[in-house]
């Protein structure tokens, strides 16, 4: 070690990394102008929990019935349809050890089912499957509770019962007890994980009253009594499901292909996450369309990397780790993807580009689920080269979409496992 480097050791003994990495050259004030923005709403705190997949998906549907409505606001009730996440999870967990019960505990997909019976992350197709099963309702009908704010130690409680009862499920199949009989151990298990999900989140109302509010927080019309589903209606007008189309950048992959990814949806019923693989300048003149008309979009990033959480602002040059070690990080991002350095992370909402003289984005910003408090009012900048190599979903109204991408969502998709490196770090 040279005179030099015990410099530097000295100095990252008794400091944070990213500290001394930290590129002052790119830690100027930041521009926070935008040449294209969606209307501002408030922000969401996910709290400690994994359901920015949720709160993205909810960013979407408030602000279209905003739009849609001429601004009117609704708070959306996430832990009503994290109830039923979780349970539908444990049924697709349940129904999966029926499905594989022949096959031996090392199999591959044997594994996949017991090692993560249910969690709290997902996609956009979750949002939409489940709210079209199951209907949304507000905030103020069904509030948070401790244990949809702090969702780790209900899921090890539930994944462990879920476990032994997969068990008992393999264990019947190997005593040839009739499938009438397996199905009806299952329905018991599923009325066990109700309770339990009742007990910590609450049970979800079947009908209930409510009046919607302008942007001022002035009631709008008398008060009327929804079911879940009739509030559903109300609130996005048509189904979510066949409205979107999932784009995907995997440069590992041929491009303008569909692929899906086996088991990677939230209902046994329900959809896999679906998507075309496109390159990010196809991905980001579909993502302008559709800011430009004010609609936002859930996203994805692998959220971590080169973010300057002090200032909520993503770029590639924010810090110099090269430098500080004296080692070159090289790897490009098919690189990083296939060997399970970078991966879809966390979910936020696409909500406004700056574009330069010629229509091109310079930097973009993403509504978070941090909380008001967090990055630049609750919200995330990024520079466009950051954008590209760590952006990797978007969910985009059809009517943005070119014809000729539009029709490669009816190919046959090409089958991904859910071992793949990129769905592993998946929210």
């Amino acid at each position: 070690m040279t005179t030099a480097d015990r410099a530097i050791a000295n100095a990252i003994a008794s400091n944070a990394i990213d500290n001394l990495a930290k590129n002052h050259a790119n830690a100027g004030e930041l521009d926070t102008y935008f040449s294209v923005e969606t209307k501002k709403q408030s922000i969401t705190d996910q709290q400690s929990s994994g359901r920015c997949w949720m709160f993205s998906g909810f960013n979407v549907i408030r602000a279209n019935f905003a739009k849609r409505t001429d601004s009117l606001t609704v708070d959306l009730s996430h832990s009503y349809l994290f109830f039923w996440d979780q349970l539908e999870k444990a049924n697709l967990f349940l129904q999966g050890v029926i499905d594989t019960a022949k096959k031996p505990m090392d199999d591959t997909r044997v594994q996949f089912f017991f090692k993560n019976p249910i969690n709290d992350g997902g996609t956009f197709c979750g949002v939409a499957d489940l709210a079209d099963k199951y209907g949304l309702v507000p905030k103020s009908v069904m509030p948070e509770t401790y244990s949809s704010d702090n969702t780790s130690r209900m899921a090890r409680l539930i994944s462990s019962k879920l476990r032994e009862y997969g068990l008992q499920l393999r264990q019947m199949a190997a005593d040839g007890k009739k499938q009438a009989d397996i199905n009806a151990a299952k329905t018991k298990m599923l009325g066990t994980v109700y309770h339990m999900l009742a007990m910590t989140i609450g049970e979800p109302p079947t009908q209930f009253t409510y009046s919607f509010r302008n942007d001022k927080g002035r009631a709008v019309g008398e008060a009327k009594t929804y079911t879940p589903q009739e509030f559903y209606r109300e609130v996005v007008g048509n189904q979510i499901n066949g409205s979107f189309i999932m784009a995907m950048n995997d440069p590992r992959r041929p491009y303008y292909k569909t692929y899906e990814v086996e088991y990677d949806r939230h209902t046994y019923d329900g959809h896999n996450w679906k998507y075309i693989n496109l390159p990010m300048d196809d991905i980001e003149k579909m993502a302008i369309a559709s800011l430009k008309d004010g609609r936002k979009m859930y996203s994805s990033y692998d959220v971590g990397k080169m973010l300057d959480r002090q200032r909520g602002y993503g770029d590639t040059e924010n810090f110099d780790y090269g430098s500080l070690f004296g080692v070159t990080f090289g790897m490009d991002k098919a690189q990083r993807i296939s060997t399970f350095d970078s991966g879809s992370t966390h979910a936020m909402t696409l909500t406004a580009v700056d574009l330069d003289e010629k229509g091109n984005a310079k930097k973009w910003k993403v509504e978070n689920s941090w909380g008001a408090t967090w990055g630049q009012g609750g919200c995330m900048i990024m520079s466009d080269r950051w954008f590209r190599e760590y952006m990797f979903r978007l969910v985009i109204d059809k009517k943005y979409v070119p014809e000729d991408i539009l029709k490669m969502n009816e190919q046959k998709p090409i089958m991904v496992m859910p071992e793949d490196p990129l769905f592993q770090k998946d929210f």
